[in-house]
């Protein structure tokens, strides 16, 4: 009986849908559905798109040269490990990922005062990990690449698989982490890119977003779901995760 219950309901929906029994007559008062309101990206609340460059800030597989000029025996060159740590001669690892040069150097000062007098650690970046952006949308190969150096919107998206012939390209979305960790939005025009040196192709950021839409797709509620909720395997935050300590 529940079976059949349940048979009955979903021969019923394609027919409610159309304003019609199960029977093929048509209901005296056809249901109309409601009217979804469209989401646009400006229904999110992005904040404000800033070009400004924020500090730093280590990440692993990153190389750091510490000096301290006041025990020349402990200069090296290390790298951030896979757990943000520094190791570091005569102290325990110090946390390096997600800090500046400045926050760096402060905790290997402080780790290093109870050893030494007044001690003053330098650090400086030696070389740097690949930039990890998300690609995703109308690309050939969507998901996590690593670029080595200077990267931009189009080189990501070429690197990803190209754009698929459904792509817009003249309304490429990048997602970025802005000040105050709040997710910033701008769109670039990545057709005209392709063929006008001049134009401005986005330079990224470690964890950036490239979203390339669907031509003639401007909903931004089934983008967010898909592509923030469901598919991205970490948080969108410069922060790494996990990392925690001194």
């Amino acid at each position: 009986m529940h079976r059949r219950t349940i048979l009955s309901a979903a021969l019923a929906l394609p027919f409610a849908a159309l304003g019609l029994t199960a029977c093929g007559h048509v209901d005296r008062e056809p249901i109309t559905p409601a009217a979804r309101p469209t989401a646009t990206f400006s229904d999110i609340g992005y904040a404000d798109w800033s070009d400004q460059e924020p500090d730093y800030r280590f990440y692993p597989g990153d190389e750091v040269e510490i000096t301290v000029p006041s025990a020349s025996e402990l200069n090296k060159s290390v790298v951030v490990q896979p757990d943000g740590r520094v190791a570091l001669p005569l102290i325990a690892p110090v946390m390096a990922a997600d800090r500046t040069i400045a926050e760096l150097e402060s905790a290997i000062t402080q780790a290093y005062s109870a050893q030494l007098l007044r001690p003053q650690a330098q650090v400086s970046i030696k070389a740097t990990a690949p930039l990890k952006v998300f690609v995703g949308g109308e690309v050939g190969n969507p998901g996590v690449y690593d670029m080595a150096g200077d990267g931009d919107a189009l080189r990501a998206v070429i690197q990803a698989g190209g754009f698929k012939t459904s792509a817009k390209r003249t309304s490429v979305v990048i997602i970025r982490r802005g000040p105050g960790g709040r997710a910033m939005l701008r769109t670039a025009d990545l057709l005209t890119g392709m063929t006008n040196g001049r134009t401005d192709l986005v330079p990224l950021r470690r964890f950036d977003v490239v979203y390339v839409p669907r031509s003639g797709v401007s909903e931004a509620g089934l983008f967010m779901q898909q592509y923030f909720r469901d598919l991205l395997p970490i948080s969108f935050s410069y922060a790494v995760n996990g990392f925690s300590g001194n």
